[in-house]
């Protein structure tokens, strides 16, 4: 978590990545966090949950750069609340998930249940923390917390069909409403940081070479200034 947590923190500066991928090894994605560690009594606080969970997923949350969660298989505990915040989430058929934890009598965090709020909405977010109960890859469409479901042989091709789009669309642009558009889900909104990404995108050599690239009918070269 440690490591996750430098890493989403240093791409925050990290102008030449336009997207950012995260996917697991084996057969899931994530159990989540350690339940031993839970049951020696690393229970953390009501802000950042077990270990600093949640602050690890909110440096997640504010990476700039659009983020996909590769879902290669299970999503369990707190990895659902990593997967949300995310801003695509592409799942195989074959995948489950499940929020255990008023099952084992732990109170979420926080930034979790706000996450999940506004992700899922309300009656959503009920029935996966109160009832503990574990999803299929059909009924996770459905609510909305898969983006895209495909079968295992197609997972690469999604992702990196989505990964393309999103990394040849104008980095200033696409950051600044992705920041935007998560400083409302959290309740944060602040005109004056909206106004300046927003200022400095509408005065970007980005926006003279989209129009460019339209009026000549040829693919935009963005550069992210």
């Amino acid at each position: 978590m440690a490591a996750l947590h430098e890493m989403f923190t240093k791409l925050a500066g990290a102008i030449d990545i336009r997207v950012v991928i995260i996917t697991g090894a084996g057969d899931s994605f994530s159990a989540g966090f350690d339940l031993n560690a839970l049951a020696a009594g690393d229970t953390g606080d009501w802000q950042d949950g077990p270990g600093g969970f949640g602050a690890m997923v909110d440096a997640l949350e504010r990476v700039p750069q659009p983020t996909i969660a590769r879902l290669n298989g299970g999503v369990y505990g707190g990895a659902t609340d990593l997967a949300l915040a995310c801003d695509f989430r592409i799942g195989v058929a074959t995948m489950q998930a499940a929020m255990p934890a008023a099952r084992i009598g732990l109170h979420y965090y926080k930034s979790g249940i706000l996450r999940y709020a506004s992700r899922l909405g309300h009656d959503n977010a009920k029935r996966l923390f109160l009832t503990a109960a574990r999803l299929d890859a059909e009924a996770l469409l459905r609510i909305g917390f898969l983006t895209t479901l495909t079968t295992p042989d197609a997972l690469d091709t999604e992702v990196d069909a989505l990964a393309a789009t999103l990394a040849a669309n104008a980095p200033l642009a696409v950051q600044g409403v992705k920041l935007a558009l998560n400083e409302l889900a959290r309740g944060e909104w602040s005109d004056a940081a909206f106004s300046k990404r927003a200022e400095t995108a509408l005065k970007s050599q980005d926006l003279k070479e989209g129009l460019a690239a339209v009026q000549a009918k040829r693919p935009a070269k963005f550069k992210g200034r």
